[in-house]
This record gives structure tokens, sequence and C-alpha cells, in this order.
């Protein structure tokens, strides 16, 4: 087995590992929210038609949303740049009746900020944060005019010790 498929497959199980355990997360948050013994399953595991379009719930992995169905939703870069989606981040995406995809954040991860360097590599970016390098949207190089070696505060998952990804929160 070449390198490039074991580099994906360990990717790919990283993924779903963050995804269990981002899900029993928010379970146990809600739970202790809601304090009753009442819980709901996030995202919903359906997904479903109404008259505003179709809706369907996902997971934010970095780039796009992963849906109940497996399939991958395209998450506009500007979008989760502005809104500094991290990694286990919930979304709900409305497929309109004349095709528009809205996206709206339903369930935030707790999150932490940490302050790095911006690093480029691989035609790729990242902020490395004590050793550790993690990949950040184009967008935001654009939108907070980074240039390779700026300091960059950016938000990661608080939970989550193998996230790949980080949301710049700004340029320092």
């Amino acid at each position: 087995m070449s390198e490039l498929p074991e580099k994906q497959i360990k990717r790919l199980r990283n993924l779903i590992n963050d995804a269990e355990t981002n899900l029993a997360a928010a379970k146990e948050l809600l739970t202790s929210v809601l304090g009753n013994g009442e819980s709901i399953t996030a995202p919903r595991d359906t997904i479903i038609t109404d008259e505003e379009g179709k809706v369907i719930e996902g997971v934010f992995d970095g780039q796009i949303m992963i849906g109940p169905d497996g399939k991958n939703y395209p998450v506009p870069a500007n979008y989760a740049s502005k809104s500094k989606l991290v990694e286990g981040d919930i979304l709900k995406l409305t497929i309109t009746p004349e095709g528009r995809f809205l996206y709206k954040q339903i369930g935030p991860v707790e999150r932490k900020t940490v302050i790095g360097t911006l690093v480029h590599h691989d035609d790729k970016y990242y902020v490395e944060v004590a050793g550790r390098e993690y990949e950040i949207l184009y967008a935001s190089v654009t939108f907070f005019h980074l240039k390779e070696g700026s300091q960059a505060s950016v938000v990661i998952p608080a939970n989550n010790e193998d996230a790949t990804w980080a949301a710049v929160e700004a340029a320092l």
C-alpha cells in the first residue's frame, strides 16, 4: 500500500473518531443543560424536506459539512472563515426549492483561542502553535492579509486533541 492511501486512511479514522467524540460531548452537554434527562441526537440523523426545502444537519470537518447520509456538502470558505467554524461544529443546511444552499451554525463545540505563526507549504496555509500545525482556510489568509511569518490568534476545538483545522480570530 502506498504512503498516500495510508495517510488518507489515517485521516479518515481520525475524522471518524473526532466526530464520535464530538457527538458524545454534545449529547453530554445537552443533557447537562436540559437537566431533566431529556436528550436529542445532534446532528439530526435524518434529512427533512418541507416547504422551505431540504434540511440537512451535519458536522463541519474544517472545510466541508458531512451529512447523516455520509455525503459531503460544500461550505463556502467565506462563511466558514467569517463564522469562525471549527471542526465538530454542527451545521444546518437548507437547500431551497431554487437550489440555494443556506448554512446556519446550530451547535458550536467548546473552543479555545491560541496564538501561532502562519506557515505555508504543500500549497496550504497553517498556523503553527507550540510545534503543532493547524490548517486554515485560504479565505482567512486573504481576509486578514496574513503573510508567512505573521502572528495570528486562532480558534480550535477545546476538547479535540486530534483537530487538524483552526479558524483565524485575528491578525496580530
